[in-house]
């Protein structure tokens, strides 16, 4: 055992257990510390990458409400739209309907017009024909005596007609 003591190695072999005992225990703690400040470092960035995704679920869910509200307020914009189309073609099919029988009359008045001016044309041409027709006939069988007699009759007969 007393050569144990003489021998290097056995020196160099504990002054390395010391070395290595003396320069474990304040490593140790700085180890220790460092990889506590390391496993901090990432629970916290972990929690922070947590709060950042329920931020973003949070923001995403906020616009597909935005999208789905849009949506809807788009097809109700588009029925509206729509139920006005229908009421001005409605509108506009009614007043036209309106003219077209404003014209259909003023035509017909336009017509009856024409056809009572017609009708008056043809009565005062028939009228016309008749009067020379009848001074044609008149004259013809009334010339002469017999002519005289009757203008002589008719003018005696005058003041007995005129009361």
């Amino acid at each position: 055992m007393m050569g144990m003591f003489q021998d290097p190695t056995f020196w160099v072999a504990i002054a390395f257990v010391v070395f290595v005992v003396l320069v474990f225990k304040p490593g140790k703690a700085a180890l220790l510390g460092a990889l506590d400040g390391k496993i901090d470092q990432i629970r916290n960035e972990v929690e922070e990458a947590q709060r950042l995704r329920e931020e973003a679920q949070a923001t995403l869910a906020a616009y597909q409400r935005q999208q789905r509200d849009a949506a809807q307020e788009a097809e109700d914009l588009m029925a509206r739209a729509q139920a006005e189309a229908e009421t001005h073609r409605k509108q506009a099919m009614a007043a036209l309907q309106t003219a077209l029988e404003r014209q259909e009359a003023m035509a017909r008045e336009k017509i009856a017009r024409a056809e009572a001016a017609a009708v008056a044309e043809v009565q005062r041409r028939a009228v016309e024909v008749a009067l020379l027709a009848s001074a044609s006939l008149l004259e013809s069988k009334l010339s002469g005596a017999a002519g005289d007699a009757l203008i002589d009759e008719s003018i005696r007969a005058l003041p007995n007609r005129l009361h």
